[in-house]
C-alpha cells in the first residue's frame, strides 16, 4: 500500500516533456513509487484530489545563505513556502565552519563578518545558532535531522584561511606548510560531505572591521591548489565571486575562473548575471569565461534571476548605496555629520558624479533617484509621502530629485525606507533575458535567500517566475519553466534522484494552482531571534510542498514536519565532470 496518493494531477515532470494527467503515489521510503494513468494506482493510506492542479518536482535554489537561519528556522522560510525543497548554502566564500577550537574568538569574528557582508542580524546569529562545532563535519551533523528542506553546503574559503592563518588571513600569504594545511582542511570538509569550495574576490565583500575578507587576499596559486583538491572528491563543485561579476569581467578574472574550473575538472558557478538592454555588451562579455572554459576542459555557469528582485535602500543604514565609489565614507559618518554632508550641494554633486561614472559599474543603476519610491516614514513632516515617487515630489517642490530625497530622509533622521524602481523593466531587456536563458551555461537562480534579510527578498523568484510564464509575459512555457527550476540545477550539482518526477526518485513535490501561483509583496516582519526584522513574502497558489515524501507546507503554512536531509557530496551528489 502506498503512503500517499495524489490523484488526477497535471504532472509537469521536470524533463521538459509535455504535461500529462496522472496519479502519483509516494511510498513509505519517501520516494515516488508509482506514476500511472488516473484511476490505476494502488490503494494508499491517504489520498488527495489534484484535479486542476499542477504537480512539479520541488524547486532547487542554487544560491542561498541559509547556513545560520536553518538553526532557528528549519523551514527555510520563505523559500519552502514558494516550493523550494533543496537549497545550496555556503556560497561566496562564507561558511560558519570550520572554526579553530584554540581561538574561540573566531566564532565572534565570523558572526560579525556574516552580519556585515551578508546582511544577517548579529543578534539572530548570536542567539539563534548553537555554535557548538569546530570541524565542517560537526557543523553538518548539527543540522542533520532538524531541517524541513534538503540542504547542501560548499565550504567557504574565508573560513579555511581563518582557521589556518588566524588574523594573518587578512593581508597575509600562506607559507607552503600553511597552504598544505588549508588543502588538508578542505579535504576533511569534503570527506564529511561539503560540496566543494566557494570563494570571493569581490570588492564589495568586507568583514565586520571593514577590511577585505580573507579570501580576497589569496593569490591565484592558492586558489588553484584548492581547486585541484576539489577535483579529487566525488560529487563536488566550485563557486566563485570576483569583482567583475557585478558588471563586466576583467581579462585576469576570466583567466582565473577558467583555470580554476579546468584545474578541478568540475563546474564553477558565479552570481549574478545582470541582463539589461541598455548595456548590450554585458551579456556577451560575461559569457566569455563559459566559452573559454569549455575549450580548456572546464565549465563555467552564470546564475541569473528570472525576476526583478526589489531591494530597499536607506541613507541611515548599510546598503548597496554604500558600495558606490566615494559614498561609503560619507554614509558611514555619524548621522548628524552625515546629514550635514548630504545637504552640502558640492558634496551631493560629487556623489552624483561618482555614482554615474564607469567605476560605479552596475551600481550606476542606483543613481536614478527620481525613480525611487518612498517607503516607511517616521515623522509628521513626511506624512503622506509613503508610496509616492521621488521625482513627482521633487517636481512639486522645485528641487532636483537627489536633493529632494535627501531632505525627505533628513526629516526622519535618515530612517526613511526607499525603494528604487528598476531601470531594466522594459520589453527589450525582457527579450534579452529570454534569449540569455537559453544559453547552455546560464542557470536560473541567485536569490541570496537567507542574506540581506531586511533589504531584499529574492526567495519568491520561483512562484513569481512561473506565474509570469503562465499569465504574464509568457517568455517560456510551463514545462520549460519548471525544468529551469528543477532538473537544470539538479543536473548541474549532480543531485542523485532529485529534480524530476520519476519512479524511484525522492518525492520532493510541489502542488500548485496554475491560475493563482504567484508571490505576494515583500513586507517587513520582526520574527528573527531577538526580534530583528526581515522581509517576507507570502506564497500564492501553492497548495502543498512535500520533501522526501512528507508534507511540509499546506496552503502557505508549515506543517511542523522536518523530513529534510543534509545532502553530502558523493553520497547524495555524483560527479559532473567537465573533462
Amino acid at each position: 500500500m502506498l503512503a500517499h496518493l495524489i490523484r488526477n494531477a497535471t504532472v509537469v515532470d521536470g524533463t521538459g516533456s509535455p504535461a500529462r494527467a496522472a496519479d502519483v503515489g509516494v511510498g513509505d521510503d519517501g520516494r515516488i513509487a508509482v506514476i500511472t494513468e488516473p484511476g490505476h494506482a494502488p490503494d494508499a493510506r491517504t489520498t488527495e484530489d489534484a484535479t486542476g492542479l499542477v504537480l512539479a518536482p520541488g524547486f532547487v535554489d542554487p544560491h542561498t545563505h541559509y547556513d545560520a537561519q536553518l538553526f532557528w528556522d528549519p523551514y527555510a522560510t520563505p523559500s519552502l513556502n514558494h516550493g523550494v525543497t533543496t537549497v545550496v548554502g555556503g556560497n561566496c566564500g562564507f561558511t560558519l565552519a570550520p572554526l579553530d577550537p584554540d581561538r574561540p574568538g573566531d566564532a565572534d569574528y565570523t558572526r560579525r563578518m556574516m552580519s556585515k557582508v551578508e546582511g544577517m542580524s548579529l543578534v539572530a546569529l548570536e542567539q539563534g545558532a548553537p555554535w557548538n562545532w569546530h570541524t565542517f563535519g560537526e557543523y553538518l551533523d548539527a543540522l542533520d535531522g532538524r531541517t524541513a528542506v534538503n540542504a547542501g553546503f560548499m565550504v567557504g574559503h574565508c573560513a579555511l584561511r581563518r582557521y589556518v592563518m588566524g588574523p594573518d588571513a587578512i593581508g597575509g600569504q600562506p607559507t607552503t606548510d600553511r597552504l598544505g594545511r588549508m588543502v588538508a582542511l578542505l579535504h576533511d570538509a569534503m570527506d564529511a560531505g561539503a560540496w566543494g569550495l566557494s570563494t570571493t574576490r569581490s570588492s564589495t565583500h568586507t568583514d565586520g572591521d571593514g577590511r577585505p575578507v580573507a579570501s580576497r587576499h589569496a593569490l591565484p596559486a592558492e586558489l588553484l591548489a584548492l581547486s585541484r583538491a576539489v577535483g579529487e572528491h566525488e560529487g563536488t563543485q566550485l563557486e566563485a565571486i570576483v569583482a567583475g561579476c557585478l558588471d563586466q569581467f576583467e581579462d585576469d578574472e576570466i583567466d582565473l575562473l577558467v583555470e580554476m574550473s579546468a584545474a578541478a575538472g568540475r563546474p564553477l558557478n558565479w552570481n549574478v548575471l545582470t541582463v539589461d538592454a541598455a548595456v548590450p555588451e554585458r551579456v556577451p562579455r560575461q559569457l566569455i569565461p563559459s566559452e573559454r572554459a569549455r575549450k580548456a576542459g572546464g565549465r563555467i555557469v552564470a546564475l541569473t534571476m528570472p525576476i526583478l528582485t526589489p531591494m530597499n535602500m536607506s541613507l541611515g543604514t548599510f546598503c548597496a548605496l554604500n558600495l558606490i565609489p566615494g559614498w561609503g565614507e560619507i554614509l558611514s559618518l555619524p548621522v548628524p555629520q552625515r546629514i550635514a554632508k548630504l545637504r552640502d550641494p558640492a558634496v551631493r554633486a560629487e556623489m552624483l558624479r561618482r555614482a554615474d561614472s564607469r567605476e560605479a559599474g552596475v551600481f550606476r543603476r542606483l543613481a536614478h533617484f527620481g525613480r525611487y519610491v518612498v517607503g516607511d516614514t517616521y515623522t509628521p513632516r513626511n506624512a503622506g509621502l509613503t508610496g509616492r515617487v521621488v521625482g513627482d515630489i521633487a517636481a512639486e517642490r522645485g528641487q532636483d530629485p537627489f536633493r529632494c530625497l535627501v531632505e525627505i530622509c533628513a526629516n526622519d533622521d535618515l530612517r526613511t525606507v526607499l525603494w528604487p524602481m528598476p531601470t531594466d523593466n522594459d520589453p527589450d531587456s525582457w527579450a534579452l533575458r529570454a534569449k540569455t536563458w537559453q544559453h547552455g551555461d546560464v542557470l536560473l537562480g541567485g536569490s541570496d535567500a537567507g542574506a540581506h534579510l531586511d533589504r531584499m527578498c529574492g526567495a519568491p523568484y520561483t512562484t513569481r517566475f512561473i506565474g509570469d510564464c503562465l499569465r504574464g509575459r509568457k517568455l517560456v512555457g510551463l514545462e520549460e519553466a519548471v525544468k529551469m527550476l528543477t532538473d537544470d540545477p539538479a543536473r548541474l550539482f549532480g543531485l542523485r534522484d532529485r529534480g524530476r518526477i520519476v519512479e524511484g526518485h525522492h518525492a520532493d513535490l510541489v502542488l500548485f494552482d496554475p491560475e493563482r501561483i504567484d508571490a505576494g509583496p515583500a513586507t517587513l516582519v520582526h520574527d528573527l531571534p531577538g526580534g530583528s526584522p526581515r522581509l517576507d513574502a507570502k506564497a500564492i497558489g501553492i497548495v502543498s510542498v512535500r520533501v522526501n515524501g512528507v508534507e511540509t507546507i499546506r496552503n502557505d503554512e508549515v506543517t511542523g514536519a522536518v523530513p529534510g536531509k543534509v545532502l553530502r557530496s558523493g553520497r547524495d551528489t555524483r560527479t559532473v565532470s567537465t573533462r
